[in-house]
Protein backbone atom coordinates (compact mmCIF):
# COMPACT_ATOMS: atom_id res chain seq x y z
CA UNK A 1 0.00 0.00 0.00
CA UNK A 2 2.85 2.40 1.10
CA UNK A 3 5.19 1.80 -1.87
CA UNK A 4 7.61 0.17 -0.07
CA UNK A 5 11.38 0.65 -2.14
CA UNK A 6 12.69 -1.86 -0.04
CA UNK A 7 9.96 -4.67 -1.44
CA UNK A 8 9.54 -2.35 -4.69
CA UNK A 9 13.17 -1.74 -5.36
CA UNK A 10 15.23 -4.28 -3.29
CA UNK A 11 19.11 -3.83 -3.00
CA UNK A 12 21.01 -6.99 -1.93
CA UNK A 13 23.61 -5.41 -0.17
CA UNK A 14 26.22 -6.89 2.50
CA UNK A 15 26.83 -5.15 5.56
CA UNK A 16 30.12 -3.13 5.68
CA UNK A 17 31.87 -5.07 8.69
CA UNK A 18 30.62 -8.62 6.47
CA UNK A 19 33.20 -7.37 3.89
CA UNK A 20 36.98 -8.04 3.71
CA UNK A 21 39.38 -4.71 3.59
CA UNK A 22 39.96 -5.81 0.06
CA UNK A 23 36.61 -4.03 -1.02
CA UNK A 24 37.35 -0.67 1.15
CA UNK A 25 39.62 2.73 0.11
CA UNK A 26 43.05 2.99 1.76
CA UNK A 27 42.75 6.21 3.80
CA UNK A 28 45.23 9.35 2.68
CA UNK A 29 44.48 11.47 5.54
CA UNK A 30 48.08 10.66 7.01
CA UNK A 31 49.87 10.83 3.87
CA UNK A 32 53.31 13.54 3.95
CA UNK A 33 54.36 15.76 1.52
CA UNK A 34 57.25 14.97 -0.37
CA UNK A 35 60.38 16.90 0.29
CA UNK A 36 60.08 19.05 -2.75
CA UNK A 37 64.19 19.75 -2.81
CA UNK A 38 64.14 15.92 -4.23
CA UNK A 39 62.57 16.86 -7.79
CA UNK A 40 65.43 19.87 -7.91
CA UNK A 41 69.28 19.52 -9.32
CA UNK A 42 72.49 20.67 -6.92
CA UNK A 43 74.31 22.75 -8.90
CA UNK A 44 77.75 22.56 -8.62
CA UNK A 45 80.67 25.03 -7.46
CA UNK A 46 81.61 26.13 -10.22
CA UNK A 47 79.92 25.84 -13.76
CA UNK A 48 80.88 23.24 -15.95
CA UNK A 49 80.85 24.23 -19.60
CA UNK A 50 78.80 21.59 -22.62
CA UNK A 51 77.39 21.85 -25.52
CA UNK A 52 75.20 24.33 -26.58
CA UNK A 53 77.20 27.00 -24.11
CA UNK A 54 78.19 30.52 -25.76
CA UNK A 55 81.88 32.10 -24.39
CA UNK A 56 82.88 35.14 -24.27
CA UNK A 57 86.90 34.57 -25.76
CA UNK A 58 89.38 37.10 -25.77
CA UNK A 59 93.15 36.28 -26.86
CA UNK A 60 95.29 39.59 -27.39
CA UNK A 61 96.84 39.66 -30.88
CA UNK A 62 94.88 36.92 -32.00
CA UNK A 63 91.30 37.29 -31.20
CA UNK A 64 90.76 39.95 -32.80
CA UNK A 65 93.86 39.80 -34.90
CA UNK A 66 96.16 43.08 -34.25
CA UNK A 67 99.18 43.63 -36.29
CA UNK A 68 102.56 44.64 -35.16
CA UNK A 69 103.11 47.64 -33.33
CA UNK A 70 99.58 48.45 -33.49
CA UNK A 71 97.78 49.32 -29.96
CA UNK A 72 95.76 46.28 -28.89
CA UNK A 73 91.93 46.49 -29.29
CA UNK A 74 89.30 46.66 -26.18
CA UNK A 75 87.68 43.78 -25.70
CA UNK A 76 83.91 43.81 -26.11
CA UNK A 77 81.35 43.51 -23.33
CA UNK A 78 78.24 41.82 -23.85
CA UNK A 79 75.12 42.42 -21.45
CA UNK A 80 73.02 39.60 -20.35
CA UNK A 81 69.41 39.25 -21.02
CA UNK A 82 66.44 40.78 -18.99
CA UNK A 83 65.30 37.64 -17.44
CA UNK A 84 69.48 36.70 -16.82
CA UNK A 85 71.06 35.52 -13.93
CA UNK A 86 74.73 36.25 -15.57
CA UNK A 87 76.96 39.31 -15.03
CA UNK A 88 77.91 41.42 -18.22
CA UNK A 89 80.73 39.11 -20.00
CA UNK A 90 83.87 40.47 -22.04
CA UNK A 91 84.91 38.94 -24.99
CA UNK A 92 83.52 37.81 -28.81
CA UNK A 93 80.99 34.98 -28.50
CA UNK A 94 82.11 31.66 -29.75
CA UNK A 95 79.73 28.94 -29.29
CA UNK A 96 80.50 25.26 -28.04
CA UNK A 97 79.84 22.70 -30.64
CA UNK A 98 77.58 19.58 -29.61
CA UNK A 99 80.67 17.80 -28.79
CA UNK A 100 82.09 19.54 -26.54
CA UNK A 101 84.99 21.35 -28.41
CA UNK A 102 85.62 24.86 -28.53
CA UNK A 103 87.25 26.26 -31.96
CA UNK A 104 89.42 29.08 -31.74
CA UNK A 105 91.61 30.68 -34.35
CA UNK A 106 95.09 29.00 -35.41
CA UNK A 107 94.87 25.93 -33.40
CA UNK A 108 92.89 22.70 -33.29
CA UNK A 109 89.55 22.75 -31.62
CA UNK A 110 90.17 22.08 -27.73
CA UNK A 111 87.79 19.25 -26.32
CA UNK A 112 86.41 21.80 -22.92
CA UNK A 113 83.91 19.59 -22.38
CA UNK A 114 83.41 19.59 -18.01
CA UNK A 115 85.66 22.17 -18.11
CA UNK A 116 85.23 25.38 -15.34
CA UNK A 117 86.36 28.66 -16.81
CA UNK A 118 89.46 28.82 -15.01
CA UNK A 119 90.39 25.19 -16.65
CA UNK A 120 89.53 26.71 -20.17
CA UNK A 121 91.77 29.36 -19.55
CA UNK A 122 94.67 27.44 -18.73
CA UNK A 123 93.91 24.85 -21.62
CA UNK A 124 93.82 28.09 -24.50
CA UNK A 125 97.26 29.80 -22.76
CA UNK A 126 98.73 26.36 -22.86
CA UNK A 127 97.76 25.30 -26.94
CA UNK A 128 98.81 28.85 -27.98
CA UNK A 129 101.92 28.24 -26.35
CA UNK A 130 102.69 25.06 -27.09
CA UNK A 131 102.22 26.00 -31.25
CA UNK A 132 104.89 29.25 -30.53
CA UNK A 133 101.66 31.63 -31.42
CA UNK A 134 102.08 33.50 -28.16
CA UNK A 135 104.71 33.96 -25.61
CA UNK A 136 104.09 33.06 -22.54
CA UNK A 137 103.87 36.95 -21.12
CA UNK A 138 101.72 36.96 -24.11
CA UNK A 139 99.19 34.66 -23.27
CA UNK A 140 96.64 36.04 -21.07
CA UNK A 141 93.30 35.17 -22.63
CA UNK A 142 90.25 36.05 -21.07
CA UNK A 143 87.13 33.57 -20.83
CA UNK A 144 83.81 34.43 -19.93
CA UNK A 145 80.39 32.76 -20.05
CA UNK A 146 77.42 34.82 -22.48
CA UNK A 147 74.98 32.95 -22.44
CA UNK A 148 74.45 29.17 -20.71
CA UNK A 149 73.00 26.55 -22.47
CA UNK A 150 69.52 25.75 -22.22
CA UNK A 151 66.97 22.63 -22.61
CA UNK A 152 63.45 23.13 -24.43
CA UNK A 153 61.02 21.01 -22.35
CA UNK A 154 57.57 20.85 -22.51
CA UNK A 155 54.92 20.85 -19.49
CA UNK A 156 51.25 19.75 -20.62
CA UNK A 157 49.19 20.33 -17.00
CA UNK A 158 45.16 19.25 -16.57
CA UNK A 159 45.02 21.27 -13.45
CA UNK A 160 43.33 24.27 -14.53
CA UNK A 161 39.83 25.55 -14.46
CA UNK A 162 37.67 25.75 -11.75
CA UNK A 163 36.87 22.11 -9.93
CA UNK A 164 37.42 22.59 -6.80
CA UNK A 165 33.94 23.14 -5.37
CA UNK A 166 32.61 20.08 -3.69
CA UNK A 167 28.48 20.99 -5.04
CA UNK A 168 29.23 20.52 -8.64
CA UNK A 169 26.65 19.56 -11.41
CA UNK A 170 27.91 17.14 -14.14
CA UNK A 171 27.00 19.18 -16.99
CA UNK A 172 30.47 21.63 -15.49
CA UNK A 173 32.18 18.81 -15.16
CA UNK A 174 31.75 16.85 -19.12
CA UNK A 175 29.49 19.58 -20.58
CA UNK A 176 29.98 23.64 -20.38
CA UNK A 177 33.82 23.08 -19.47
CA UNK A 178 35.84 20.90 -21.76
CA UNK A 179 38.94 21.01 -19.41
CA UNK A 180 41.21 20.81 -22.20
CA UNK A 181 45.21 21.04 -20.84
CA UNK A 182 47.15 23.75 -21.08
CA UNK A 183 50.57 23.45 -22.66
CA UNK A 184 53.71 25.17 -22.50
CA UNK A 185 57.31 25.22 -24.29
CA UNK A 186 59.53 26.17 -21.63
CA UNK A 187 63.88 27.02 -22.04
CA UNK A 188 65.51 25.84 -18.61
CA UNK A 189 69.06 26.88 -18.49
CA UNK A 190 71.87 24.17 -17.33
CA UNK A 191 71.77 22.88 -13.86
CA UNK A 192 67.97 24.17 -13.64
CA UNK A 193 66.67 21.33 -15.96
CA UNK A 194 65.05 19.49 -13.40
CA UNK A 195 60.77 18.85 -12.65
CA UNK A 196 60.67 21.68 -9.47
CA UNK A 197 61.86 24.26 -12.46
CA UNK A 198 60.07 23.15 -15.25
CA UNK A 199 56.46 23.30 -12.64
CA UNK A 200 57.58 26.84 -11.41
CA UNK A 201 57.79 28.03 -14.61
CA UNK A 202 54.47 27.45 -15.78
CA UNK A 203 52.16 27.98 -12.10
CA UNK A 204 53.89 25.90 -9.86
CA UNK A 205 53.20 22.46 -8.02
CA UNK A 206 50.27 20.67 -9.02
CA UNK A 207 46.66 22.13 -7.67
CA UNK A 208 44.08 20.12 -5.82
CA UNK A 209 42.73 19.25 -9.63
CA UNK A 210 45.22 17.34 -10.48
CA UNK A 211 46.62 13.65 -9.30
CA UNK A 212 49.25 13.68 -6.38
CA UNK A 213 52.20 12.94 -8.69
CA UNK A 214 54.27 14.53 -11.68
CA UNK A 215 54.50 12.02 -14.94
CA UNK A 216 57.74 12.57 -17.09
CA UNK A 217 57.72 11.33 -20.65
CA UNK A 218 61.32 10.80 -22.10
CA UNK A 219 61.79 12.20 -25.39
CA UNK A 220 64.56 9.64 -27.03
CA UNK A 221 63.64 6.91 -29.71
CA UNK A 222 64.39 4.33 -27.23
CA UNK A 223 61.64 5.39 -24.66
CA UNK A 224 59.12 6.09 -27.40
CA UNK A 225 60.01 2.30 -29.14
CA UNK A 226 59.63 0.60 -25.59
CA UNK A 227 55.70 2.80 -25.24
CA UNK A 228 54.95 1.40 -28.51
CA UNK A 229 55.82 -1.92 -28.05
CA UNK A 230 54.46 -1.90 -24.23
CA UNK A 231 51.04 -0.46 -25.98
CA UNK A 232 51.08 -3.53 -28.72
CA UNK A 233 51.78 -5.79 -26.11
CA UNK A 234 48.74 -4.52 -24.56
CA UNK A 235 46.37 -4.87 -27.33
CA UNK A 236 47.44 -8.33 -27.94
CA UNK A 237 46.46 -9.51 -24.08
CA UNK A 238 43.14 -8.05 -24.60
CA UNK A 239 42.63 -9.70 -28.02
CA UNK A 240 43.37 -13.02 -26.84
CA UNK A 241 41.34 -12.39 -23.23
CA UNK A 242 38.08 -11.23 -25.73
CA UNK A 243 38.11 -15.00 -27.44
CA UNK A 244 37.40 -16.55 -23.84
CA UNK A 245 34.03 -15.34 -22.94
CA UNK A 246 35.21 -16.13 -19.10
CA UNK A 247 38.51 -14.62 -19.27
CA UNK A 248 38.48 -11.04 -17.51
CA UNK A 249 39.82 -8.39 -19.63
CA UNK A 250 43.31 -7.23 -18.10
CA UNK A 251 43.37 -3.96 -17.06
CA UNK A 252 46.40 -1.29 -18.30
CA UNK A 253 48.94 -1.28 -15.91
CA UNK A 254 51.58 1.33 -15.65
CA UNK A 255 53.70 1.99 -18.93
CA UNK A 256 56.95 1.69 -17.63
CA UNK A 257 58.80 4.23 -19.92
CA UNK A 258 56.62 6.86 -18.31
CA UNK A 259 58.97 8.27 -14.69
CA UNK A 260 56.17 8.80 -12.16
CA UNK A 261 56.74 10.93 -9.17
CA UNK A 262 54.68 11.11 -6.16
CA UNK A 263 53.78 14.14 -4.45
CA UNK A 264 52.92 12.74 -0.86
CA UNK A 265 53.10 9.37 0.88
CA UNK A 266 52.90 7.76 3.87
CA UNK A 267 54.45 8.35 7.29
CA UNK A 268 58.04 6.88 7.34
CA UNK A 269 58.46 5.79 3.45
CA UNK A 270 61.44 7.93 2.10
CA UNK A 271 61.12 8.38 -2.15
CA UNK A 272 63.42 6.99 -4.38
CA UNK A 273 64.08 10.19 -6.09
CA UNK A 274 67.39 10.20 -7.79
CA UNK A 275 68.94 13.28 -9.56
CA UNK A 276 68.96 11.33 -13.21
CA UNK A 277 65.41 10.97 -12.47
CA UNK A 278 64.37 14.68 -12.27
CA UNK A 279 66.67 15.68 -14.89
CA UNK A 280 65.12 17.16 -18.28
CA UNK A 281 66.64 17.00 -21.42
CA UNK A 282 65.94 18.76 -24.77
CA UNK A 283 62.10 17.20 -26.07
CA UNK A 284 61.11 15.86 -22.41
CA UNK A 285 57.38 15.95 -21.67
CA UNK A 286 56.34 17.19 -17.83
CA UNK A 287 52.68 16.02 -17.67
CA UNK A 288 50.02 16.53 -15.11
CA UNK A 289 46.96 14.80 -15.36
CA UNK A 290 43.31 15.97 -14.02
CA UNK A 291 41.49 13.91 -11.37
CA UNK A 292 38.44 14.78 -13.78
CA UNK A 293 37.22 11.11 -13.20
CA UNK A 294 37.52 10.98 -9.46
CA UNK A 295 34.57 11.63 -8.48
CA UNK A 296 31.22 10.01 -7.12
CA UNK A 297 27.33 9.50 -8.03
CA UNK A 298 24.19 9.95 -5.52
CA UNK A 299 21.05 8.51 -5.97
CA UNK A 300 17.61 7.51 -4.70
CA UNK A 301 16.51 9.59 -2.05
CA UNK A 302 19.85 11.86 -2.12
CA UNK A 303 19.42 14.73 -4.99
CA UNK A 304 20.95 13.03 -8.22
CA UNK A 305 24.81 14.32 -9.05
CA UNK A 306 28.51 14.10 -9.81
CA UNK A 307 30.85 15.60 -7.17
CA UNK A 308 34.24 15.06 -7.19
CA UNK A 309 36.24 13.70 -3.87
CA UNK A 310 38.89 15.23 -1.82
CA UNK A 311 42.50 14.83 -3.21
CA UNK A 312 44.14 15.26 0.20
CA UNK A 313 42.10 13.95 2.77
CA UNK A 314 39.25 11.22 3.30
CA UNK A 315 35.70 11.57 2.99
CA UNK A 316 33.06 8.90 4.44
CA UNK A 317 29.69 7.75 3.35
CA UNK A 318 28.40 11.03 6.15
CA UNK A 319 30.33 13.39 4.66
CA UNK A 320 29.51 12.41 0.83
CA UNK A 321 25.81 12.63 1.93
CA UNK A 322 26.23 15.74 3.36
CA UNK A 323 28.43 17.40 -0.19
CA UNK A 324 24.60 15.78 -2.13
CA UNK A 325 22.47 18.05 0.42
CA UNK A 326 21.59 15.44 2.89
CA UNK A 327 22.61 15.53 6.50
CA UNK A 328 22.55 12.51 8.24
CA UNK A 329 19.18 12.31 10.36
CA UNK A 330 17.16 15.05 8.13
CA UNK A 331 14.31 14.32 6.72
CA UNK A 332 13.35 14.08 2.43
CA UNK A 333 10.63 15.45 0.49
CA UNK A 334 11.22 12.27 -1.88
CA UNK A 335 10.01 8.78 -1.52
CA UNK A 336 8.02 7.61 2.03
CA UNK A 337 4.81 8.85 3.34
CA UNK A 338 5.49 12.20 2.60
CA UNK A 339 6.40 11.67 -1.01
CA UNK A 340 3.34 9.34 -2.00
CA UNK A 341 0.76 11.80 -0.42
CA UNK A 342 2.56 14.68 -1.97
CA UNK A 343 2.04 16.85 1.40
CA UNK A 344 5.15 17.67 3.25
CA UNK A 345 8.07 15.67 4.23
CA UNK A 346 8.43 12.72 6.28
CA UNK A 347 8.61 12.70 9.72
CA UNK A 348 11.07 9.47 10.08
CA UNK A 349 14.28 9.98 8.42
CA UNK A 350 15.82 7.47 6.10
CA UNK A 351 18.28 4.74 7.74
CA UNK A 352 20.09 2.67 5.06
CA UNK A 353 22.70 4.01 2.50
CA UNK A 354 23.77 1.28 -0.25
CA UNK A 355 27.25 1.99 -2.02
CA UNK A 356 27.48 0.28 -5.14
CA UNK A 357 31.31 -0.22 -5.84
CA UNK A 358 32.60 -1.59 -8.96
CA UNK A 359 35.08 -4.36 -8.62
CA UNK A 360 37.27 -6.10 -11.06
CA UNK A 361 36.20 -7.69 -14.32
CA UNK A 362 33.03 -5.39 -14.93
CA UNK A 363 31.80 -6.24 -11.74
CA UNK A 364 30.01 -4.92 -8.93
CA UNK A 365 29.03 -4.87 -4.89
CA UNK A 366 26.89 -3.67 -2.91
CA UNK A 367 27.98 -2.27 0.66
CA UNK A 368 24.58 -1.78 2.88
CA UNK A 369 25.69 1.07 5.49
CA UNK A 370 23.30 1.05 8.62
CA UNK A 371 23.51 4.94 9.06
CA UNK A 372 22.12 4.79 12.73
CA UNK A 373 25.50 2.54 13.83
CA UNK A 374 27.47 4.91 11.23
CA UNK A 375 26.47 7.73 13.77
CA UNK A 376 28.01 5.94 16.76
CA UNK A 377 30.64 3.82 15.39
CA UNK A 378 33.34 5.73 13.27
CA UNK A 379 34.27 2.30 11.89
CA UNK A 380 31.13 1.65 10.35
CA UNK A 381 31.24 4.57 8.02
CA UNK A 382 33.05 3.32 4.83
CA UNK A 383 35.33 5.36 2.36
CA UNK A 384 33.86 6.68 -0.65
CA UNK A 385 35.79 5.32 -3.57
CA UNK A 386 36.25 7.28 -6.94
CA UNK A 387 33.04 5.70 -9.02
CA UNK A 388 31.18 4.68 -6.33
CA UNK A 389 27.46 5.57 -6.31
CA UNK A 390 25.32 6.47 -3.22
CA UNK A 391 21.71 5.45 -3.04
CA UNK A 392 19.82 6.38 0.16
CA UNK A 393 16.66 4.39 1.03
CA UNK A 394 13.95 4.18 3.99
CA UNK A 395 14.24 0.15 5.62
CA UNK A 396 10.58 -1.28 4.99
CA UNK A 397 9.59 -0.40 8.40
CA UNK A 398 10.07 3.65 8.14
CA UNK A 399 8.26 4.12 5.20
CA UNK A 400 5.44 2.45 7.31
CA UNK A 401 5.54 4.94 9.91
CA UNK A 402 5.95 8.30 8.27
CA UNK A 403 2.70 6.53 6.22
CA UNK A 404 0.99 6.04 9.48
CA UNK A 405 2.27 9.45 10.78
CA UNK A 406 1.23 10.96 7.23
CA UNK A 407 -2.36 9.00 7.34
CA UNK A 408 -3.08 10.29 10.59
CA UNK A 409 -2.13 14.19 10.60
CA UNK A 410 -3.68 14.38 6.82
CA UNK A 411 -7.43 12.96 7.97
CA UNK A 412 -7.42 11.94 11.52
CA UNK A 413 -7.13 15.30 12.76
CA UNK A 414 -9.15 16.83 9.40
CA UNK A 415 -12.02 13.93 10.71
CA UNK A 416 -11.37 15.68 14.28
CA UNK A 417 -12.11 19.34 13.31
CA UNK A 418 -14.71 18.26 11.65
CA UNK A 419 -16.85 16.33 14.21
CA UNK A 420 -16.36 19.13 16.46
Amino acid sequence: MTGCTALTQPINGVPANRLPNTFFAEPKNDLVPVDISLLSLEPPRDYQISGGDILGVYIEGVLPFNPPNAPPEPPPVNFPDADSTLPPSIGYPIAVQDDGTLALPLIEPLDVEGLTLEQIREAIRDAYIEEEILRPEKARPIVTIIKERTYDVIVVREDGGNLLTQNIAADYIRGTSDKSASGAMIQLPAYQNDVLHALVETGGLPGLNAKNEVKVLRASEADQRKRSQFMQQFYAQQRAAMLDPCACPPELPDDPTILRIPLRLKPGIIPNITPDQVTLQDGDIVYIESRETEVFYTGGLLPGGEFPLPRDYDLDVLGAMAIAGQGVGSTTNSGGAGGILGRGSSAIPPGRVYILRKTRCNGQVAIEVDLTKAINDPKSRPLIMAGDTILLQYRCEEELLNFGIATFFTYGLTELIRSN
